[in-house]
């Protein structure tokens, strides 16, 4: 018998639909043993040796992998083929005790039957490299955090954080706010033209109407000098040129067609794919990255059980695999047609800082297999998933998309020219199967002029003074975040994802309309960090470090060197800031209410608070335009009563803003949320009230019964009175919107309580 370990249930799952009964294929559930959660569990004194505990959750899993290794001839560890499973599959090893066993490690980029043979029939030691690596980052990141995050809460505010890659994230994030804060907006004009080709008098009426296409250009060019998009700043110099234009005949004097070939986009690295399922589906890269675990770890498709649908996940390289390239071929000639394959394959280059270029960029592990055919074993966002990587993977290797671009200059009289272009396809190519999505900042392309010919007059419909404001840079969503980092080289394929979900956990940052801003300890923490460990959120430095374990990684470095090369000076500079830097705390004229020293403004995990500076005083108390907030919710929430005891209910705030708890706290535990009445009963239940909502995702108001979910009534505007709901709760009852109603476990103990 021969123990197959892999990490979850679910691909051991997949793995033995394709072994024979001499394998037993078992699941670590993960990382078996880490770093100590108590205290820092790496030895400074002695070339940073990590001191491994096996995790409370993990102590069962290695008991039965024990047991099942004893009537085992050989351990075959399976795990992920990157850093983070050659680490996981060495720390089996060691929690195993396997000095007397065989011990083999295999590898696959996905896992189908050919890859799993090919894998047991070419085995390997455990890379030490590789794990090196591993070990590297998880050290320097422990040392950063565990050195570091003390330093802020002493500083700041107890229960912060600092780590190296998330840092860096927040300081683009807040960066990018103060540049928006800062930015100056500037009016500008531009002038335009709905023009028209002249129609032919001798043709009649409505064939005179048919003939026409209106188009618009736009002023680019005074007295033949081309203009800047800010030449024309105001109205006044804008309707200055409308009057000298009055009267003016426009006359096409050039016409510039030519031919542009567009070429598809790579198959997708693990960074994009995170952010073109944020682009055009509006998924984070945490549930990307999940949703893309599941695919790769295997769904059950019928008659084929347990499948995995697409390679793995983690990876920034560009490359496909030759049999890959050649079903793409014939599926392209079957599904679209032999116009659009290619007499050889694409080949992509990569330029992404240390890419892995011998790993394979993310694919179905069939072709064949189209979204269509599976779609019924698979649920929403999984088909979403799959459908992405499926068109993209095949729009990889079809023919490049053919437009016809036209640009057309315009005189208006003798100083005026004004500009008008088009693109129309010639040939579609690949985007018969997949377009890739438009960031903020890009531009969809023209669309298509009709066709013209020099010296041609044309009719003016309508000329037009438009004004414009300078933008600001857009905020970041997921896909430039990721994009971002990933363009700096700080972090890798396996470290987008959980970058991201940590500012959002710490509190760092906030997501509003799927954009990132930073909350005000973000402002806090970045300033600290930017003012006095300028190199752990210096992007280059960031960079480099990544750049040093990929050298570990590969045998150029020694793991142990490069942490101390980091270390020794960080601990020192460590030292120095915290005899020199003051606790962050500002000075008020505000007298204590009981013993008259001038507070202080301070920092909690609920924001600023005035604290009394006497240690053995304690007494705080909010600031004033707090208590003013707390003060017109009491007024507003006067009347509300605990649904549990139904005594009075007192404003609290708590770490996601106001709430009502009961005034009779601790003994009684009621909670309930303030919400915006608009003063109007529900017209559907008579019973609770019409309040203002946001949706989760785009934070888009809308009005719905208080008494959510027993009681579903919904709308999308404000109502203004009593008849106007009566007519939205007629449409309701005859349209009811697909609301899933449910009550949650929280609902249902309180209304056990309550009973």
């Amino acid at each position: 018998m021969n123990l197959i370990v892999v990490e979850s249930p679910t691909k051991g799952k997949t793995i033995s639909r394709f072994l024979g009964s001499e394998f037993l294929v078992k699941s670590s559930f993960g990382h078996v043993r880490d770093l100590p959660k108590s205290k820092l569990g790496v030895d400074v004194e002695h070339d940073f040796k990590p001191q491994y505990v096996i995790p409370a959750k993990a102590k069962k899993v290695i008991s039965e992998l024990k047991e099942a290794l004893k009537d085992s001839d050989k351990l075959i560890l399976a795990t992920d083929q990157d850093r983070e499973g050659e680490g996981i599959a060495w720390h089996l090893t060691e929690a195993l005790n396997t000095k007397n066993k065989t011990v083999e490690r295999i590898v696959f980029h996905e896992i189908t039957k050919s890859a799993i043979q090919k894998a047991l029939e070419n085995p390997r030691s455990i890379d030490m490299n590789l794990v090196d690596a591993q070990q590297a980052r998880r050290v320097l990141d422990r040392l950063v955090g565990y050195e570091l995050s003390p330093f802020l809460w002493r500083k700041i505010r107890y229960g912060l954080s600092a780590g190296r890659v998330q840092s860096v994230a927040v300081r683009l994030v807040v960066e990018r706010e103060r540049e928006i804060q800062n930015f100056k907006k500037e009016e500008y004009w531009s002038v335009e033209a709905d023009l028209n080709k002249k129609g032919d008098p001798e043709k009649p009426p409505s064939d005179h109407g048919a003939s026409k296409k209106t188009f618009r250009a736009k002023l680019n060019k005074v007295e033949d000098k081309t203009i800047d998009k800010l030449a024309v700043k105001n109205e006044f110099e804008a309707k200055k040129i409308i009057d000298e234009l009055s009267g003016a005949s426009y006359v096409v004097k050039e016409i510039n067609k030519k031919e542009v070939i567009r070429n598809p986009a790579a198959p997708f690295t693990t960074s994009t794919l995170q952010q073109e399922a944020s682009r055009k589906l509006g998924m984070s890269a945490k549930q990307t990255m999940m949703l893309a675990q599941q695919l790769y770890e295997g769904i059950n498709i019928g008659e084929h059980g347990e499948t995995g649908l697409i390679t793995y996940m983690r990876t920034d390289s560009l490359n496909l695999a030759e049999s890959a390239l050649v079903q793409s071929q014939q599926v392209i000639r079957e599904h679209f047609g032999r116009e659009y394959a290619l007499d050889q394959p694409r080949h992509y280059t990569t330029k992404t800082k240390g890419a892995q270029e011998a790993h394979e960029a993310i694919r179905p592990t069939d072709l064949f297999r189209r979204p269509e055919t599976i779609r019924q074993y698979l649920d929403l966002k999984q088909f979403k998933i799959y459908d992405l990587i499926w068109k993209r993977t095949i729009a990889s290797q079809m023919q490049p998309a053919v437009f016809d671009q036209t640009g057309v200059d315009i005189s208006a009289g003798p100083k005026y020219t004004f500009r008008a272009s088009g693109q129309v396809v010639k040939f579609d190519g690949f985007i018969k199967a997949y377009t890739e999505g438009l960031d903020e900042t890009e531009e969809e392309v023209e669309g298509q002029l009709p066709e013209l010919l020099k010296e041609e007059i044309l009719d003016l419909e309508s000329l037009l003074p438009l004004q414009h404001f300078t933008e600001p840079p857009p905020r970041y969503t997921d896909a430039s975040l990721v994009k971002a980092l990933e363009a700096h080289g700080v972090g890798r394929p396996s470290t987008y994802a959980p970058t991201l979900a940590t500012i959002q956990d710490r509190e760092y940052v906030e997501k509003i309309e799927k954009k990132y801003h930073p909350t005000e300890i973000g402002f806090l923490v970045n300033d600290m960090l930017v003012e006095n460990f300028p190199e752990i959120v210096d992007i280059n430095f960031t960079s480099h470090i990544e750049e040093e374990l990929d050298n570990i990684a590969e045998g150029k470095s020694k793991w142990v060197p490069v942490i101390e090369e980091f270390y020794t000076p960080f601990k020192k500079h460590l030292k120095e800031k915290e005899a020199s830097v003051e606790k962050l705390e500002e000075q008020t004229e505000t007298p204590c209410p009981k013993c008259g020293k001038k507070m202080v403004i301070k920092f909690g995990r609920m924001g600023k608070f005035l604290a009394c500076p006497d240690i053995e005083c304690k007494t705080t108390k909010p600031l004033p335009e707090e208590e003013a907030k707390i003060k017109e919710l009491e007024e507003k929430t006067k009347d509300e009563r605990c649904p549990i005891c139904s005594k009075p209910m007192a404003v609290k705030r708590g770490r996601f803003g106001y709430f009502l708890g009961c005034s009779d706290y601790p003994k009684c535990k009621g909670i309930l949320k303030i919400l915006n009445k608009t003063g109007f009963k529900c017209p559907h239940c008579l019973v609770g009230d019409v309040v203002e909502k946001k949706s989760r995702g785009r934070g888009k108001v809308f009005y719905a019964c208080s008494r959510f979910p027993d009681c579903t009534f919904i709308m999308g505007k404000k109502p203004e009175s009593e008849s106007e709901l009566q007519e939205v709760l007629k449409h309701w009852q005859e349209n009811p919107p697909k609301i899933k109603s449910f009550k949650s476990k929280k609902h249902d103990s309180k209304v056990a309580d309550k009973t």
